[in-house]
């Protein structure tokens, strides 16, 4: 009886890696009348008009109680874009914090609006988020869970008289895979205040693969490395729900990526975490 050859892939999303063409990708490719006729994308932020490219004064805020006084006139300087845009990303930065005030991932969101700010669309990775993954992994024990999915399949199928999980039994054990639930962060309460559901959420593309098993007349150890990737940019259908467009922070994120005059370039966000799993025979 043979065994699957090592390393090998068991899973992978049909969504794919690396996919540029995805809506939560595109940048730059929006105008200011569709973003406040078609998305009501009018009231922006608390400290600039990015459509004027003026400083916003108590008059002008849309969070006073002066707002609207005035009207006819524009009480703040003019700005250049740069300037403008650097107000609106210290603004983001600030308006993070009830998303992410709790925990060690707390700095990422942080972490990663710089890097929306300043890497041109380069992939972000951070060991910092590598182990967020590999804790969320980890900390799932539900039997629909993907590592709960692994750990009973490959349970299931060894073959402790030949040491070897049976290579006719791969397809089984991949189907199992499919109806599992995949690792993302999206708690009802702690991704909502640790940083994460609002930097990762839910993850775009995973794949899994198994590194290494070992069998013994006990039981059996397998290390196994899930891969994820998932998009730090919104879409349309995003903007349209109201859990996004009614918060300042999405607001912002939204022109500062789709406004034709900015069009800050969105990432991929890239995750790894190797796990081993165990059986007792």
């Amino acid at each position: 009886m043979e065994n699957f050859l090592l390393p090998i892939n068991l899973f992978t999303t049909r969504r794919r890696f690396n996919d540029f063409n995805s809506d939560d990708m595109h940048f730059g490719d929006i105008s200011e009348s569709r973003l406040k006729n078609e998305f009501g994308l009018v009231n922006i932020s608390n400290r600039v008009d990015p459509y004027s490219l003026t400083r916003l004064t108590t008059f002008d805020n849309p969070q006073s109680m002066f707002a609207g006084n005035y009207a006819s006139i524009r009480r703040g300087e003019k700005i250049s874009i740069h300037q403008c845009a650097q107000l609106l990303f210290e603004e983001m930065q600030v308006i993070s914090l009830p998303y992410s005030f709790i925990g060690p991932y707390r700095h990422l969101i942080n972490k990663m609006l710089k890097h929306f700010q300043f890497s041109r669309g380069s992939d972000f990775t951070d060991h910092t988020l590598n182990s967020a993954y590999r804790d969320k992994i980890l900390s799932n024990y539900a039997t629909n869970q993907t590592r709960s999915v692994l750990h009973n399949n490959l349970s299931l199928y060894i073959d402790y008289d030949n040491k070897v999980f049976p290579d006719n039994k791969l397809e089984d054990l991949r189907s199992s895979l499919l109806d599992s639930v995949l690792p993302k962060f999206n708690s009802l309460l702690t991704d909502k205040i640790n940083g994460m559901g609002v930097t990762v959420h839910d993850i775009y593309a995973t794949k899994i693969d198994i590194l290494r098993l070992d069998i013994n007349n006990y039981g059996w150890k397998a290390s196994v490395r899930f891969t994820g990737q998932d998009h730090f940019g919104l879409d349309i259908t995003d903007i349209k729900k109201k859990k996004f467009n009614q918060f300042r922070f999405f607001k912002i994120w939204f022109i500062l990526q789709r406004l034709d005059k900015f069009g800050f370039r969105p990432f991929m966000t890239n995750m790894e975490a190797v796990i081993n799993i165990e059986g007792k025979r």
